[in-house]
């Protein structure tokens, strides 16, 4: 049990305070108790990964990185985010950031633990989504699950109908392979990062972007 903290009338800790000021400390630690803050260095457990799905997890280093990448694009203001089949990217931005508004969108049913943030999403089905999520997202990160340019131009239809008119940001994640596609299908360019996994690889992992993140992420390769 959390030890209280136990206010006597005008005084703390033998210092007298006005009715103004203890009022507004009581209001303080009132909200400080229903906004705990979010312990950004711990790790984020997940459901086993799903082979038989290509489901194979970030390690610590990679979530967090494009977790911080994405918030920074946000930009403290209320901007939506999708996440397409990538649930390890959404369990860390929550777990970073609660107030952060994300869907994910994702085949496996496990997921839907997470309530309304889930939204089932099949990539061979790209224009099955909910009205309310077309056009309104102002970041897009997307892992297709397959390394085929059939499943990429799938995702990349789920992604124009996902993202908002106006500014935007689109986030992918994809082997080395799919360089040239990327580039062609969804104009992409390749940054310094290299996404690594908790399971090692035989394929190696890239992360593309359409915008020049400046220093960050490795910079953009042209």
């Amino acid at each position: 049990m959390e030890e209280q903290l136990e206010l006597k009338p005008n005084s703390v800790n033998g210092l007298i305070l006005s009715s103004h000021a203890l009022a507004a400390l009581k209001e303080f630690l009132a909200e400080q108790q229903s906004h705990p803050v979010a312990d950004s260095n711990a790790e984020v457990a997940l459901v086993s990964e799903d082979w038989r799905l290509s489901q194979f997890w970030y390690n610590t280093e990679t979530a967090k990185t494009i977790a911080e990448e994405v918030l920074t694009l946000c930009d403290g203001v209320h901007s939506r985010v999708a996440c397409i089949a990538c649930p390890t990217l959404y369990a860390y931005l929550k777990q970073m950031d609660p107030n952060v508004s994300v869907q994910l969108l994702e085949y496996d049913k496990r997921f839907e633990q997470y309530g309304s943030d889930f939204t089932f999403y099949d990539y061979n089905h790209p224009e099955e989504l909910p009205s309310e999520l077309k056009h309104s997202f102002k970041v897009i990160v997307a892992d297709p699950p397959y390394l085929s340019k059939e499943c990429l131009e799938k995702v990349a239809e789920t992604i124009s109908l996902l993202i908002q008119p106006g500014e935007s940001f689109l986030l992918l994640l994809t082997g080395e392979v799919q360089k040239e596609r990327a580039a062609e299908i969804l104009g992409l360019h390749p940054c310094g990062f290299r996404p690594q996994h908790s399971s090692k690889l035989g394929n190696e992992f890239r992360l593309f972007s359409n915008y020049d993140p400046g220093t960050r992420l490795g910079e953009w390769e042209k």
